[in-house]
């Protein structure tokens, strides 16, 4: 099935969008291609000395040494901007994220800390419960105003465009609102937002007395709340959370192919906990991506670099969970899998917005290269939302999204680490920081 996800509008002219020259820039670094990096080709970026842009109607014209610009490209252009000696690279795309989200779960933060394990204190009550009461409770407006906020930060730390996945209401109108919340913040949010419905995250407290409910639950699923989701248009993707005791192979095979069937392109949550042959499930099923991938088998890994699936990994899941296990970067990359990065910005087990923190933890924990993680936190990531043709990298015909960097050079991004070097951000051509 293809699938080419609606793009929300750019931040409006601020008081009008320019032609623009930037010039003055130390480096440019960035992967090129409309299609994702796999393999070796995740290490060739581009890198541009002593070089400019030209954005010509909000999108990329021109890359590279000012002797070589056109003339008449260079009669276009309304203003020049000095970056002070700036690094660019693209705007990050992060394609896994929870942020329309109410309430925070810092005491459990505060549990693991002194000893106690995940699994327990979703026991007691915590974990995806904790958020889905507190989701339930707040209206769609505080959701939209939590969602604003989240992005502002997201922007300061150079993300573009996120994914931004329902999955704490668990019920019809829970999973409306929530992702209703994401249509609203859409059209102010710094941030372009591509929406996913992740019904399927867990079972509701009111769906887990028995087999029975359990099953009413997936039949609600896949008879209201995605029929209601695909009929409004509120979002392009379907999720759910293969794991043992949450869905199982065959519940989330069966909630993804009716979400398929409804023009919702299928991601899953894949082997995180334990081997579940999700990754192979994801392969099989065609979906967009596979996620997390800390228990990934070598069948999945082979299954997945067979397939055009993105494996998307997310470190920072691992490292707020003090856990030793982080997704094989070194394997599925060798093996010639798509491999991306992504936040899992949520508000149990991975709260940061900061993609250049995840790129940090690649690099250190997962071995991954800067250039690696370069390619997987822009171009693939982008490939994970079915968006690589418009965004991910700095070349002509693509959308205006960039970051400029207090660095003389890429490198920097994971050797200048605990500090933000993000100077400016641009999307569509707008400066929005």
């Amino acid at each position: 099935m293809k699938l080419s996800p609606q793009i929300s509008h750019p931040p409006p002219p601020t008081p009008h969008s320019p032609n623009l020259l930037i010039r003055n820039l130390s480096q440019i670094a960035t992967p090129l291609g409309f299609v994702p990096a796999r393999g070796e080709s995740m290490r060739k970026v581009a890198v541009f000395d002593d070089a400019v842009i030209v954005i010509r109607d909000r999108r990329f014209a021109f890359v590279g040494r000012e002797s070589d610009l056109d003339p008449d490209l260079r009669g276009i252009i309304d203003e020049d901007f000095d970056a002070r000696g700036a690094t660019a690279v693209p705007g990050f795309v992060d394609s896994h994220t929870h942020i329309p989200f109410a309430g925070f779960r810092e005491t459990e933060f505060n549990r693991r800390l002194q000893g106690e394990t995940y699994e327990k204190i979703a026991a007691s009550g915590g974990g995806i419960a904790s958020s889905v009461h507190a989701t339930r409770r707040a209206s769609q407006e505080e959701l939209t105003e939590n969602i604003l906020a989240r992005t502002r930060t997201m922007a300061r730390y150079g993300t573009t465009t996120a994914e931004a996945k329902s999955g704490y209401g668990l019920s019809v109108e829970g999973e409306l609102k929530q992702l209703r919340a994401i249509r609203g913040a859409s059209a102010d949010s710094l941030v372009r937002l591509v929406p996913t419905c992740l019904a399927a995250h867990d079972f509701p407290p009111e769906g887990r007395s028995s087999a029975a409910a359990r099953r009413g639950y997936v039949s609600m699923i896949i008879g209201e709340i995605l029929p209601a989701v695909a009929d409004e248009k509120l979002a392009v993707f379907c999720d759910a959370f293969v794991e043992r005791g949450v869905f199982t192979v065959e519940e989330g095979d069966a909630v993804l192919r009716a979400g398929a069937a409804l023009g919702l392109f299928p991601r899953l949550h894949a082997d995180e906990l334990s081997d579940t042959d999700g990754a192979s499930l994801s392969a099989a099923l065609g979906c967009a991506s596979a996620d997390h991938l800390m228990h990934v088998s070598d069948a999945g890994i082979a299954a997945l670099a067979a397939s055009n699936t993105v494996a998307n990994l997310l470190p920072a899941t691992s490292f707020f969970l003090m856990s030793d296990r982080y997704a094989p970067a070194r394997k599925l990359i060798d093996a010639d899998a798509i491999v991306s990065l992504s936040t899992d910005c949520n508000p149990g087990t991975s709260m940061t917005e900061s993609m250049p923190m995840v790129m940090q933890l690649a690099t250190l924990q997962m071995k991954m290269t800067v250039e690696e993680s370069l390619t997987a936190a822009t171009l693939n990531g982008a490939s994970s939302l079915r968006l690589a043709h418009e965004i991910g990298s700095i070349e002509a015909g693509k959308r205006a999204d960039l970051v400029l960097l207090d660095a003389p050079n890429y490198l920097h991004l994971v050797y200048h680490f605990g500090v933000n070097l993000v100077t400016r951000v641009m999307r569509d051509g707008v400066w929005v920081v």
